[in-house]
């Protein structure tokens, strides 16, 4: 093949692909549903549930989904699979919502391009448009993933709200993402920031408010304002088993924006993890860089399309899901006599 030949083939394929990388594009569906806008649909599926149902943290039910699904067997929409030892019922996963807006958009995907999207991309569409309702800006998603067959609890081991920041580094950077690559530090700070719009329960940090590493006391690295905000709302023997709600980042709960790096700067990190990254010299840089860098929202959507890039299943591998919750049937009686 002369130069000139091999350079119109490149051309090519750079113009076909659009933006891609790996086996996964940007606009993987466009052309292939008659008229329909794929992307469209979905949009108007999340905006229905964001306003008239009311879901206002939507966004953070989706991007909580997005992390524990491609953080275990990568972005495959494992976590949907319902079953007695499926994903779903590992404890990590027992507070992971949105299921009911999945299904929702997959049933009217179905209606129009039956067969076509898959429930992996889904999540990663519906989860981008749930940050914009909340506040975010627009980050183009890669699509093109197949869903995967298999769901297992014991596949299921995330890291714990107490992980050190050494571990949490090592923890992202085993994830293998197309072409080789590995989530770096950076990728792991802006993704932790998805927490601004995130929430725990008193049970998982009453040890940091009563009993920090046995001590008797509240963990120092806490400021004395969270402290006490903290006592109020989680008192140190729950009355009636109550176990409160807590956002991760208590000044603005609501909106997905730099305000939880500008907190946990300033103290207020909930989470161990959270306040860890503000003060362990790993990553107390990366922290003081986001709160200056005024591009906070372009970054933090490069991080989760490379979050979308985990061990994903493309041509080839998986399946397109019929039904989010279950694998097709082919796939069930294959599985099952082979």
């Amino acid at each position: 093949m002369s130069k000139a030949l091999a350079l119109v083939v490149v051309l090519f394929f750079v113009a076909f692909c659009g933006e891609c990388y790996g086996e996964l594009r940007v606009g993987f569906y466009k052309g292939k549903c008659g008229i329909t806008d794929v992307e469209e649909v979905v949009r108007d599926v999340v905006r229905i549930w964001h306003f008239t149902k009311r879901e206002k943290d939507i966004a953070a039910a989706l991007l909580r989904m997005q992390f524990h699904d491609c953080f275990v067997n990568g972005c495959d929409a494992s976590i949907l699979l319902d079953g007695n030892n499926s994903e779903k019922k590992a404890l990590p996963n027992s507070s992971v919502r949105g299921y009911s807006l999945i299904d929702a958009i997959k049933e009217a995907l179905e209606a129009r391009c039956k067969g076509l999207v898959s429930c992996a991309d889904i999540i990663s569409m519906a989860t981008r448009d749930a940050v914009v309702l909340s506040g975010g800006k627009w980050y183009n998603v890669e699509t093109g993933r197949k869903d995967g067959k298999v769901s297992l609890a014991s596949n299921v081991n995330l890291p714990s709200p107490s992980i050190s920041v050494s571990d949490s580094i090592k923890v992202f950077g085993s994830k293998s993402l197309f072409g080789n690559k590995r989530l770096s530090a950076t990728d792991m700070v802006y993704l932790l920031g998805g927490h601004t719009v995130g929430n725990t329960r008193c049970s998982l940090i009453q040890d940091r408010i009563y009993n920090f590493n046995n001590t008797g006391v509240h963990d120092p690295t806490m400021s004395q304002w969270l402290f006490s905000e903290l006592v109020k709302k989680c008192p140190r023997v729950p009355s009636n088993n109550v176990d409160n709600i807590i956002p991760l980042d208590m000044k603005s709960p609501s909106f997905v924006d730099n305000s939880f790096f500008q907190e946990i700067q300033k103290g207020n990190g909930v989470l161990q993890i959270d306040q860890q990254l503000a003060f362990d010299g790993l990553t107390k840089k990366i922290v003081g860089d986001i709160i200056k860098d005024p591009n906070f929202f372009t970054k933090f959507g490069e991080a989760m399309v490379k979050l979308g890039r985990v061990e994903v299943l493309t041509d080839g591998q998986g399946e397109v899901r019929t039904s989010c919750r279950v694998v097709n049937k082919k796939s069930f009686f294959f599985g099952l006599f082979n």
